[in-house]
């Protein structure tokens, strides 16, 4: 006879806090902005899943279900967290815009009362281009971008074997930059290394934005070790690349606000919200005009988000287009990546070197209600392109300038401003690594994102107080300041336990939440460890699938979140249907609006 033996009921679950470090970042981006109180207030929810339909219990759980864990690992050769709530950080700059661009448009006549984001959104906004990438169709070789094989052996002590860290001879670690391969060539010449070794260096050295992986020729790493500090940062000065030493503070002095703020010198002027009535518009900036100048990653994200929130964007490039059009893979003959940042938007080709090519973009100025650049430090003066000089044209113009290191450094000492030297020298490159691991950089590209985000909050910041004031005003933002804002514990890093990492598991990576990890002694009777210890306990994962841990947990009323190792799944995962819209036919996946408005 069979008899039917019911399943325990799972314990009851405690609905996830809402992210505090999103309240706090937003609270520090709003602070002397919002006019959020009384009957007008702008009623805001910021919750870790938002519209995907997982249980994300944290901010570790949003980095494993969205894919951080994924492209951050990859040059690990497997999943690994940021030790810094990154997601929930991206969520509070999300939070900040969503309310400066409700009271704008209150401004403009659009009765908008509330906004919602989440953590989850934040992630997959901060993945866009990893996305496109992963699924757009593959290059003529068939390679998927991720597939790069790492070297055997490890790291130096603790860098990861796919990482651009190099380690000197007395064991500091450090990062270059260059985007000029003569001048890649000249340091390594210095160093001892053949043109050929070097050159094979190159192409994963830059390419490392784009696939978050970058396998060095042991020759070069071999070559830093075998160089003093002060020998190698005499050959960076002499051949034109920039060298930053890794620091072990997590919160050095003289880190930036995010976002600095200053009128024009012509006072205030009859205020005019701009972009027109926006009661014919749904979203926030329906009807604003934008003119952006920009490359790479942070200018340009930052014009896709004004342009999420209703902005109509101009895209001022060189004849020719932007060389990043050509970066595979490609998706209707231009690169899904390039695409992912600046899709929608209406491209006008200038030489800014050149006096009608300058003129062009005044022209263009003449009607917009801002424009942003990220060019490198001093040529929008030599241009005549500053504030000041396109003021004349537009008095009232919201004139944002996205620069790497602000003024943390004398203009003649100013490293390259991209993403992994921001990391370095505002010590997030110590404070996403736990204790034990020497700093180094993510090869995700971090501050790139945050730059770009937190530029976009200068605009609508910007945008906001001119349409009280009348008066132009000037947004200073740079990747450094969106570096700052990340929370980090001022002196000691946390330590991580092996349960605090993904979990092998027989066919994939969990990470397990909260309530799991701080349960040893429950973990050790539902996996049959012989010893509570997080280790012994940890190894007895890949015993089973992904599913059957999961399940078991869930029955348990411990919560556990899949790791996702492959961000082409994510269009086809139902819980994302309502975050990611699926790739067309020859095209790639795009994540939905961050926001929703009402």
């Amino acid at each position: 006879m069979n008899v039917a033996v019911s399943a325990p009921a799972p314990a009851p679950v405690t609905p996830p806090a809402a992210p505090a470090v999103a309240d706090e970042v937003a609270a520090r981006l709003l602070r002397g902005t919002a006019e959020d109180t009384g009957p007008r207030v702008v009623r805001r929810t910021t919750d870790w899943a938002g519209p995907v339909a997982e249980d994300l219990e944290g901010e570790g759980a949003v980095q494993a279900a969205c894919g951080i864990m994924h492209v951050h690992g990859r040059a690990s050769g497997g999943p690994r967290p940021l030790a810094v709530e990154y997601a929930a950080t991206v969520a509070g700059v999300l939070t900040a815009q969503g309310v400066s661009a409700v009271l704008l448009a209150r401004h403009r006549g659009l009765e908008l009362r509330e906004v919602r984001t989440s953590a989850a959104q934040g992630a997959l906004l901060a993945l866009c281009q990893y996305l496109a990438d992963a699924t757009a169709p593959p290059d003529e070789t068939g390679t998927p971008p991720d597939s790069a094989v790492l070297p055997s052996g490890g790291g130096v002590r603790g860098v990861a074997p796919g990482g651009a860290t190099l380690v000197s001879a007395e064991g500091v670690a450090f990062e270059v930059e260059t985007l000029d391969p003569e001048a890649w060539r000249l340091f390594w010449a210095r160093l001892g290394v053949a043109a050929r070794v070097a050159g094979r260096g190159w192409t994963p050295f830059q390419q490392r934005f784009a696939t978050a992986v970058c396998v060095l020729p042991g020759e070069l790493r071999d070559a830093a070790r075998r160089t003093p500090l002060d020998a190698l940062r005499a050959a960076s000065r002499t051949c034109g690349v920039s060298l930053v030493a890794l620091s072990d503070d997590p919160v050095p002095p003289g880190l930036p606000e995010p976002v600095r703020l200053a009128p024009s010198p012509g006072g205030a002027r009859v205020p005019r919200p701009g972009g027109g009535p926006a009661s014919q518009f749904t979203l926030p900036l329906g009807g604003v005009r934008v003119v952006e100048s920009t490359r790479r990653v942070q200018g340009p994200l930052a014009g896709h988000v004004l342009a999420l929130l209703g902005a109509e964007v101009v895209r001022v490039e060189p004849p020719g287009g932007d060389p990043m059009r050509a970066l595979p893979p490609l998706s209707g003959g231009c690169s899904a990546r390039y695409a992912a940042l600046n899709a929608g938007k209406t491209v006008v080709e200038a030489d800014l070197r050149t006096n009608q090519g300058r003129a062009t973009l005044r022209e263009l100025v003449a009607d917009a209600d801002a424009f942003v650049h990220n060019w490198a430090p001093g040529r929008d003066v030599r241009l005549g392109l500053d504030a000041e000089g396109l003021w004349r044209v537009r008095p009232d113009l919201v004139y944002a300038g996205a620069s790497g290191f602000g003024d943390a450094y004398p203009s003649e000492h100013t490293p390259i401003g991209t993403d992994y030297l921001a990391q370095a020298r505002s010590g997030l490159a110590a404070a996403l690594r736990p204790a034990g691991e020497p700093p180094a950089p993510s090869l995700m590209t971090l501050t790139d994102v945050l730059g770009g985000l937190v530029c976009a909050q200068g605009v609508v910041a910007g945008l906001l107080r001119r349409a009280r004031t009348g008066s132009g005003v000037r947004a200073e933002t740079s990747l450094l300041s969106a570096a700052a804002l990340v929370p980090r514990p001022p002196v000691r890093r946390p330590g991580w336990s092996p349960l605090e990492l993904p979990l092998r598991t027989a066919d994939g990576y969990l990470y397990l939440g909260e309530r799991a990890r701080a349960d040893e002694a429950a973990l050790a009777r539902l996996t049959g460890a012989s010893h509570p210890a997080p280790g012994d306990v940890a190894a007895c994962f890949g015993r089973r699938t992904t599913g059957e841990w999961r399940e078991r947990l869930r029955s348990a009323g411990l919560g556990a979140t899949e790791v996702r190792t492959d961000l082409s799944t994510l269009p086809a995962d139902p819980a994302f249907r309502d975050a990611v819209v699926p790739a067309p036919p020859g095209g790639y996946a795009t994540v939905r609006s961050p926001w929703t408005f009402s």
